[in-house]
């Protein structure tokens, strides 16, 4: 009998682009790993640029040409004493299936598995993906194209894959990303009453604009923020208020 503890599967899932799917599946991922002590890997089903995969590989190159990242990664490595989390490439249509023969064959545990996802309904194997996901997250910004894009889209899935019953979705959760601190909008206003009425769950945490999350390492960089090998560092985290974003994100997964 297979007595193995299934892992979570959980994807950052938008139908709009830029929005930061691939940004919060890295930060997300490599917090939970190197520095929460979690044990995920990462699926990258996002076709045809998989962009995380060639994160990754950017990632290494850029940790050996970088004395002072190099210097951090042995730390980190040898202080927690696992490798990096591995990130997967493969197509939507039977991601569900490879993550689950991944994880049933893993030599450790897995906690999460995150799917990297298209960013379209109409790829193929894209809405079964998504009905096999346990938590999905929905980056949203105060912007009219991107809201009703979303809207659209966590409504699919509330109405169309939920109310169908065979799904494993627990929760959607919509959150406020790339919020000006330095702004006062009545658009927040106005689409926060508008999601209340439409019955969709909007976390509590917001994360605040930063260029960080455009960024990658550099060749020069003292700090880590958006990296597949290390966490991002505490105080870039609290600077944008990712900190509190986690704190919420483990409060509803409740692993």
């Amino acid at each position: 009998m297979d007595t193995k503890k299934k892992p979570l599967f959980i994807a950052f899932s938008s139908q709009k682009g830029g929005v930061g799917k691939s940004t919060f599946t890295t930060l997300v991922a490599s917090t939970m790993h190197y520095r929460l002590g979690y044990n995920v890997a990462v699926f990258d089903a996002d076709f045809p640029q998989h962009s995380l995969v060639k994160m990754k590989a950017r990632d290494l190159a850029m940790v050996m040409e970088n004395e002072t990242l190099k210097k951090l990664a042995y730390r980190q490595f040898t202080t927690i004493n696992k490798k990096a989390y591995p990130i997967l490439q493969h197509k939507a249509d039977n991601v569900l299936e490879a993550a689950n023969e991944f994880a049933a064959a893993a030599a450790v545990p897995i906690d999460v598995v995150f799917f990297d996802l298209p960013g379209t309904v109409n790829t193929p194997g894209i809405l079964k993906a998504l009905a096999g996901m346990h938590h999905v997250f929905t980056p949203i910004t105060a912007d009219r194209v991107v809201m009703e894009s979303t809207l659209i889209f966590t409504q699919l899935l509330q109405d169309v894959i939920m109310k169908k019953g065979e799904t494993s979705i627990k929760t959607i959760n919509l959150f406020w990303n790339q919020v000006d601190g330095r702004e006062s909008t009545p658009l927040y206003g106005v689409y926060h009453q508008l999601i209340e009425q439409l019955g969709l769950p909007l976390m509590q945490s917001q994360i605040k604009s930063s260029t960080r999350f455009r960024k990658e390492s550099e060749a020069d960089s003292r700090t880590v923020f958006r990296s597949t090998l290390m966490p991002p560092e505490e105080r870039l985290m609290k600077a944008c208020q990712l900190d509190l974003f986690v704190a919420e994100f483990l409060k509803i997964i409740q692993l």
